[in-house]
């Protein structure tokens, strides 16, 4: 009896690990296999390396257009379009491609106020702005002050920024510039920690522009003299590139 009752135990354990085996063999986890990788890239050397460029943008980037409120919404509407409409005249005039103007936002809605907990409705606001490549940025001011004239007190100026219409030859240069600065930076770990440089097993990009725009109104003893003046300055391109190295 005892002899038999060994034989099963034994028999029990044998399938428990023949199981366990075929799991390891015919599959493997994905997260074990995830695990994996990451750890072997814990192995190694991680560096980030910078390139920028600073250049003269030859764009820029007007985000305007209308905003009004009327006791109807036909009536809204109908003030947003003539108000647009002159702004599209002044975009004409300036030799705006249509390509260039681009719809950011379009909305009607009902415009209310509270008065002792009771909602009471003013009108309705209709708004539509639209966004303005000006490629000629010397037309950048008078395209404001006329949109301005042409729209009225419906005019919405929400921001102007600046850009390279073209900017991958300076992203070129300036990713050339990333890798050279961390395979510098690679070598110099590696000699500090007295190991051998291998060859990259992971690199990444990271792209960013820095482009703070200047607007101002001119004035003159303290009268406007009523032309918007806008100074593009100058814009850093930069580029971030992580790099893995492997040791020896």
């Amino acid at each position: 009896m005892k002899k038999g009752l060994l034989v099963v135990f034994l028999l029990v354990i044998t399938l428990v690990v023949g199981a366990v085996g075929c799991s390891s063999y015919f599959g493997t986890d994905e997260s074990e296999i995830a695990g994996t990788i990451s750890s072997q890239q814990n192995i190694g050397i991680w560096v980030t390396g910078v390139g920028k460029n600073t250049v003269v943008p030859d764009i820029a980037i007007l985000i305007m257009g209308v905003q009004t409120q009327k006791d109807t919404v036909v009536e809204a509407q109908q003030a947003a379009l003539e108000a647009m409409n002159g702004l599209v005249v002044v975009f004409n005039e300036y030799n705006i491609n249509e390509e260039d103007i681009q719809t950011q936002q379009f909305n009607i809605q009902p415009v209310y106020r509270w008065d002792n907990g009771e909602q009471i409705l003013l009108g309705y606001s209709v708004t539509n702005i639209v966004s303005v490549k000006i490629r000629d940025i010397v037309n950048a001011s008078g395209i404001i002050d006329a949109a301005v004239t042409a729209g009225g007190d419906y005019t919405r100026v929400n921001s102007v920024s600046f850009d390279v219409d073209e900017p991958e030859a300076y992203y070129e240069s300036a990713r050339k510039e990333a890798m050279e600065d961390a395979q510098a930076k690679a070598e110099q770990l590696a000699e500090l920690g007295e190991v051998k440089l291998g060859k990259p097993s992971y690199i990444s990009e990271y792209t960013n522009s820095v482009l703070p725009p200047i607007i101002y109104r001119d004035f003159e003893e303290g009268i406007f003299s009523g032309e918007t003046v806008i100074s593009p300055g100058e814009i850093e391109i930069q580029l971030t590139i992580e790099i893995h190295y492997s040791i020896k």
